[in-house]
């Protein structure tokens, strides 16, 4: 079929609002947090558009005071996901043979929804209240990006269904069909970026598959919110089911169905093997071979030469480190600094930090808040305890906690004098970044030390005014990351304009807000159709004659 009556243009990215003094969007948002914080609503499980009650409840609290619920939400169990599976693939019919504009209008109406109305304050009011995000942190993640997501993705799949093959001779016609799969997608969803919450199951969704979310436990509030989202732009039911649970009970049933097409996930490395070596010895049992994307863990690194611009490094490491309390899956957790311009830019980020105001995301003048809960909050601080009494390391700037009122650590700078030591090596996946400080005539070895310290590939940057020395890190760092900048902190990526995703340890690349991601969905058919078929069995050579 013609694409042209149907044609989507290349979308801009969402304007990102900035909540200036006196702006009507600050005034929006600031009534929203204050609606939302005064409520406790009640959380259903949602399956084929049906809300759902267990009675087996958990709280949804804000993490800089947790002490404040927001949401009661109850959880699935065996029963439920069965259910919910159920409704998938009762969905899948319909769904997954309708045309795909007509998919994409679901999508594309959410995308306006969010960029043009009152939700756009309610995700980005939820997202700050349960995922303790700063105004600026929310409104590029629940607003923009999910946005970006939602047009771009339509975009993409008009792409892919434009492919067709380069050549008919007269007398056929061959052409390509993009199937949805014929399975449901268990999309996994990770507290940290609401964005990645409402990608994860809509991008399956947009290409004919149906999916099953689970949402992070500590994020299931601004979850809740997606999917009413979804429902209010029309997405039928049971297209995308909603499961909060607890991971065993969820994902025991679901990758035990027949009918398990794949995963979808953003998470922990542990926790997604662990997914992957199930699946495989599930094989036999699978309709299909199920189609597994992750994108897992990080130990993103920033790696300055000498000739740095060295207030945009000292900004870099700021930003990069603990924007959003480092809970980043591209958040720079070690840096690589030359001693030549160490002293420098030590007094300079120490300065700049002395600064930072941490508190409740409600007060906009806050650049830093909480960590998300009690579990990550006692894994970052145990790591900040072994680098108070190693003789390896050396504290200089925050290593303070406290968790009596809300999940707080300060911005924690370590320096140590071992290449691999061991908050240099592992995931903290919070407020501490590591700094290594290397002999200036040692620069290419060092860089070989950064590619070789951590098994995981996400994001990286290098730092250099010197062409040379950018050319030299960006080739022995080739494989060092999946996400690389070059003067830039390695936060941020922005949905087409740097598709985001990871190799090695950090998972399968597969390039979240671009058509590669998209490609994962779909099960291509060839059709070929001959006009003019032979009437003769017989080849010319084999002639007599």
């Amino acid at each position: 079929m013609s694409n042209a009556k149907f044609n989507i243009p290349l979308p801009p990215n969402e304007p990102v609002k900035n909540y200036a003094p006196g702006s009507p969007e600050k005034a929006a948002l600031k009534s929203k947090l204050q609606d939302l914080s005064n409520q406790q609503i009640d959380i259903p499980i949602i399956i084929g558009g049906k809300e759902i009650r267990t009675g087996e409840t958990d709280n949804c609290v804000m993490p800089h005071d947790h002490k404040h619920v927001l949401a009661k939400y109850h959880k699935v169990g065996t029963k439920e996901v069965n259910d919910a599976i159920e409704s998938s693939m009762k969905a899948h019919k319909q769904w997954s043979r309708m045309d795909w504009y007509d998919r994409a209008s679901v999508f594309m109406k959410a995308a306006d929804l969010l960029s043009l109305t009152e939700w756009r304050y309610t995700i980005n009011a939820a997202t700050m209240l349960g995922q303790s995000k700063n105004p600026f942190q929310a409104e590029i993640d629940a607003a923009a990006e999910l946005t970006d997501f939602f047009r771009f993705n339509c975009y993409y799949a008009m792409k892919i269904y434009e492919e067709q093959p380069l050549h008919s001779p007269f007398g056929m016609w061959n052409r390509m069909e993009y199937r949805g799969l014929e399975g449901f997608i268990f999309a996994v969803a990770p507290f940290n970026f609401t964005s990645i919450c409402g990608n994860l199951p809509t991008s399956p969704a947009l290409m004919g598959t149906t999916a099953l979310l689970k949402p992070a436990s500590s994020a299931v509030y601004s979850a809740y919110w997606v999917m009413k989202l979804l429902e209010a732009a029309g997405l039928p039911e049971g297209v995308i089911n909603f499961i909060p649970g607890s991971g065993a009970k969820v994902g025991n049933p679901v990758m035990d169905s027949e009918y398990f097409g794949g995963i979808h996930f953003t998470g922990s490395t542990p926790t997604f093997q662990s997914m992957w070596r199930t699946a495989a010895n599930n094989l036999a049992n699978y309709k299909a071979y199920p189609r597994i994307v992750g994108e897992t863990g990080g130990k993103d690194f920033i790696f300055a030469h000498a000739s740095s611009d060295l207030t945009a490094l000292g900004v870099a490491l700021i930003r990069g480190a603990f924007e959003y309390q480092g809970q980043k899956c591209s958040a720079a957790s070690r840096a690589y600094i030359p001693k030549s311009i160490w002293s420098k830019l030590k007094d300079y980020v120490v300065s700049e930090l002395k600064s930072v105001k941490m508190g409740d995301p409600s007060d906009f003048t806050n650049f830093f808040n909480a960590v998300i809960d009690k579990a990550a909050f006692t894994t970052i601080t145990d790591y900040i305890k072994f680098a108070k009494s190693s003789n390896e390391a050396e504290i200089i700037s925050g290593g303070g906690f406290d968790d009596s009122k809300g999940y707080f650590i300060e911005p924690t700078i370590i320096v140590t004098t071992n290449p691999k030591f061991k908050t240099i090596e592992e995931e903290i996946f919070g407020p501490v970044l590591t700094i290594y400080v290397y002999d200036d005539n040692k620069y290419e070895e060092t860089l070989h030390i950064c590619d070789e310290t951590s098994p995981f590939s996400l994001t990286g940057a290098i730092f250099a005014q010197d062409r040379y020395a950018v050319e030299t890190a960006n080739k022995i760092l080739l494989n060092a990351s999946g996400n690389f900048y070059i003067n830039d902190k390695p936060t941020g990526a922005v949905v087409g304009q740097q598709p985001f995703g990871g190799a090695r340890a950090s998972g399968t690349n597969d390039k979240a807000g671009s058509y590669l991601n998209l490609l994962r969905w779909v099960s291509a058919r060839t059709i070929k159709e001959n006009f003019i078929p032979p009437h003769d069995y017989r080849y010319p050579f084999m002639s007599e004659k």
